[in-house]
């Protein structure tokens, strides 16, 4: 039987007693080797220059040198993937740390050390099982390409609504794309991306400060009017309902043992029974198979999906399930997307 060598993770906090429960909750998966750890920056930075590590788990604010300078010079010298574990709920210094190169982020419980943060095991493991599927070149940009793409052809016939699906390396990829077009076409825009409750107001305010779009984070009532970009909140589902004649938005609790939420499943699926033929979906980077089945929806619907190429997704699990069920009309690195959306987009090239 093939073994698979585990994945070395590199803890870097200030706070002893983090360490010792991220150790603690890290070695509990056969799967994860912690081979160091580190108390600030600076000592992190000379044992990742001395040492080859798949992973490193970073909280942000230490002494001597912080987080967004330590992934500043790791990005230079030694690109390698990082999960932000963080205490600040407000602010957008997560986001500052996801622009600077790190791939995800799991949220303390508290911003102070406490016994809680032993309930971020099951997410925390999950993401550091999939640091195997990550393609680290593309922390340093894009590159070659490595699947197929399927060209689109341009025309006039704009979307009504463009509804995105992310998760790991999403935030970075959704401020990329939004910031690419000069001014709002003439679309809403809905975006489900995997996070947790606390984080994506501040999410909103970011894509709102940094590209041209008016961004919220949605409540249940909100309308869908062009130019606007409505962020799913956290931990929730982002779906639509009729009010007085015109589709709004509709945030719903999760029910017991679903995977996602937001579920970018539940979104398209929604937004295929209220739009139709005027929808476009894409899906982002991201591991794990939310928005196939709701892509192969919003294709029935008479929709278009499009998703990212391998060439830029930072993981192409999302991309390539929305692929294998058939639903997908194109497949384009993420530079090319938002050119696409402001042509109008019908479906794949005949040849």
């Amino acid at each position: 039987m093939k073994t698979h060598p585990r994945i070395r993770v590199l803890v870097v906090d200030d706070s002893a007693f983090s360490r010792r429960t991220i150790v603690g909750m890290l070695e509990r998966s056969p799967l994860v080797e912690v081979a160091d750890w580190a108390a600030d920056g600076q000592e992190a930075l000379a044992k990742v220059l001395a040492n080859q590590y798949d992973l490193i788990t970073l909280d942000l604010e230490m002494p001597r040198m912080d987080g967004f300078t330590f992934l500043h010079l790791l990005m230079a010298r030694r690109p390698t993937p990082v999960i932000v574990v963080s205490g600040r709920r407000e602010g957008q210094d997560v986001f500052r740390a996801l622009e600077l190169g790190a791939v995800d982020f799991v949220a303390k419980p508290t911003t102070r050390a406490a016994p809680e943060l032993t309930t971020i095991e099951q997410e925390l493991i999950r993401k550091v099982h999939a640091i195997p599927e990550l393609r680290l070149d593309r922390l340093r940009g894009p590159s070659a390409a490595e699947e197929p793409r399927i060209a689109a052809t341009r025309t006039l016939r704009p979307h009504r609504v463009v509804a995105i699906g992310s998760s790991t390396g999403g935030p970075a990829a959704l401020l990329r794309l939004f910031a690419a077009f000069e001014s709002p076409p003439a679309c809403a825009f809905v975006v489900s991306q995997h996070m947790p409750a606390g984080f994506t107001r501040s999410f909103a305010r970011r894509l709102h400060e940094a590209t041209p779009f008016h961004a919220i984070e949605a409540e249940t009532g909100t309308p869908i009017d062009d130019g606007t970009i409505l962020v799913a909140p956290g931990g929730t589902h982002l779906e639509f309902e009729l009010r007085r004649g015109a589709v709004a938005a509709r945030v719903v609790s999760p029910v017991e043992g679903e995977r996602y939420a937001p579920s970018v499943d539940r979104m398209f699926r929604s937004a295929a029974k209220h739009f139709g033929s005027e929808l476009l979906a894409i899906v982002l980077t991201g591991m794990g198979d939310d928005g196939a089945a709701g892509a192969a929806d919003v294709k029935r619907a008479g929709g278009n999906v499009i998703v990212e190429s391998a060439e830029t997704a930072v993981i192409f699990g999302m991309p390539q399930q929305a692929i294998r069920v058939g639903a997908v009309d194109a497949v384009v690195p993420l530079q090319e997307i938002a050119p696409l959306i402001e042509s109008g987009f019908a479906g794949p090239r005949q040849t």
